[in-house]
């Protein structure tokens, strides 16, 4: 309980210093959500609303990506274990059953290279190539989404900032004077905005990350169990 506290301090600390919560009330007990809730009606509507449809949308678009990679994930090995073991007792239709019956983009790279065993290794191995470049490519669906978003969330923020400075000296021309009081409020604006979207960028930016990982991991156990996959078939064929 003590260091959930002491977290709680420091980051309502590190707010304070990010400008989303003021010096008088690091001191004090403000739930985390109001404390945003002020933020964001300081920064503006018309500049926090686009920023934070950006981290809505991109958490939408990264769950869905770790949802779907982890059902695509499936042990290769114990896949070729049950293919190899269904060709030496049924035949190529019993391994076929076997990838039917097994989810993930691996057993779908098998099965095509099924169909095409009747006319030959060459053409088996060409369809398992052809058919895992389609499973890359629907691996790596939204990706552009996310990483749109990633690089839209700082520059909206960074326009924040540009118009906010324009407000301010808008405000310091109107006056006819500068004093603190007067700028406070765009320089508030173009503060708050820019740190809204550099923190967006950075949550998104790490979802990507994982995302594009476990890709690299999916990718290389297909290209893996695809070698093997021929290397059974090849086996399969000389004891005919």
């Amino acid at each position: 309980m003590r260091k959930i506290l002491k977290f709680s301090a420091a980051f309502t600390t590190f707010l304070a210093y990010a400008g989303y919560v003021s010096a008088q009330e690091v001191g004090q007990e403000v739930p985390l959500h109001q404390q945003l809730k002020i933020q964001f009606i300081d920064g503006g509507p018309t500049f926090m609303t686009p920023i934070i449809l950006c981290l809505v949308l991109g958490l939408a678009f990264c769950i869905e990506r770790i949802i779907y990679l982890n059902l695509a994930t499936t042990s290769t090995k114990k896949l070729l274990a049950a293919v190899e073991n269904a060709l030496d007792s049924g035949g190529i239709e019993a391994a076929k059953d076997v990838c039917r019956n097994t989810k993930g983009p691996v057993a779908s790279i098998f099965y095509q290279g099924l169909e095409r065993s009747e006319e030959g290794l060459d053409m088996v191995e060409k369809s398992v190539v052809s058919y895992g470049s389609v499973q890359m490519g629907q691996l790596e669906t939204n990706l552009p989404w996310i990483a749109l978003f990633i690089a839209l969330a700082p520059s909206l923020g960074f326009l924040g900032t540009v118009i906010g400075m324009v407000m301010a000296f808008d405000d310091i021309q109107k006056a006819g004077t500068m004093s603190p009081s007067i700028v406070a409020g765009g320089m508030k604006v173009a503060l708050i905005t820019t740190v809204t979207g550099l923190i967006v960028a950075i949550i998104l930016q790490i979802f990507y990350n994982y995302i594009i990982s476990k890709i690299d991991g999916i990718v290389n156990s297909m290209e893996d169990a695809s070698i093997s996959f021929v290397d059974i078939l090849m086996k399969y064929n000389s004891k005919k």
